[in-house]
């Protein structure tokens, strides 16, 4: 079985900074894993190449054996932050059907069942009703449901999600979590987040991120390696012990 997202001694920069040093990270297909660490890490980076929309400076990534720029296409990926036009005047069912832009007909018109999807879309992630508002007029959650609809409705086999539930209330998480529970069984994903609550409802592994990677299962971490890994203080959640070394040049808790 194909891996679903492998790195291999994967370095990259921004200038002169190094974010991500010898990375090597296997995801097989089936798994629910989560990706933490401290903001700057090099989580959202990661991501990024996967998807292609950045270039390692040294090293190999592959997605389901593609490269990421053709690999890119069996991606569903939902952003931290989202930058557009507030006066492009585009509602949320059109936002999901961006999804499948790559599938129009050379005549450029969604079919019937295209539409029929992106209205259960809406509807699995509390929208219901909502197709035809200006998606510029939505709050900060509701655009994070949408994108999260159009990450679905992309059919994807690897599902890349930074940062999912930041701006959204307990009653949408909660929704939200009982998808992802329901996605499980057939598509793999990789979640970024700071909810320890989450990580541990959800996945069995936890990829540490900051510069450099480490993996592990969530039983074996504990409250100081946490704060190894975030060089910061966090709430104690119950693990068990680990040791997981801080990244060169991370300042010691």
């Amino acid at each position: 079985m194909a891996a679903a997202l492998d790195f291999r001694h994967v370095n990259f920069r921004y200038r002169e900074a190094p974010v991500l040093v010898d990375v090597s990270l296997k995801v097989d297909e089936g798994e629910c894993v989560a990706m933490i660490g401290p903001n700057g890490g090099g989580k959202s980076t990661l991501l990024k190449l996967a998807l292609g929309l950045l270039k390692p400076e040294s090293g190999e990534i592959q997605i389901f054996n593609h490269a990421p720029h053709t690999g890119c296409r069996l991606i569903g990926y939902v952003p931290q932050h989202l930058q557009f036009d507030t006066k492009f005047p585009v509602t949320c069912l059109e936002v999901v059907l961006m999804g499948r832009l790559d599938r129009l007909p050379w005549w450029g018109r969604y079919s019937k069942q295209d539409l029929d999807d992106a209205r259960e879309g809406l509807r699995r992630v509390g929208l219901e009703g909502m197709e035809e508002r200006p998606f510029a007029s939505l709050s900060g959650g509701q655009k994070q449901r949408v994108l999260i609809a159009r990450a679905l409705f992309t059919e994807p086999r690897l599902l890349l999600l930074d940062e999912p539930t930041a701006n959204v209330d307990l009653t949408v998480e909660e929704r939200f979590v009982e998808l992802l529970e329901e996605l499980r069984a057939r598509v793999t994903i990789v979640l970024v987040t700071h909810d320890l609550g989450l990580v541990e409802r959800l996945t069995d592994h936890v990829i540490c991120v900051n510069r450099r990677v480490h993996r592990h299962r969530v039983s074996e971490l504990d409250g100081e390696t946490l704060r190894q890994i975030y060089s910061a203080e966090l709430r104690e959640q119950h693990f068990g012990p680990c040791a997981c070394p801080p990244p060169e040049g991370a300042p010691q808790p």
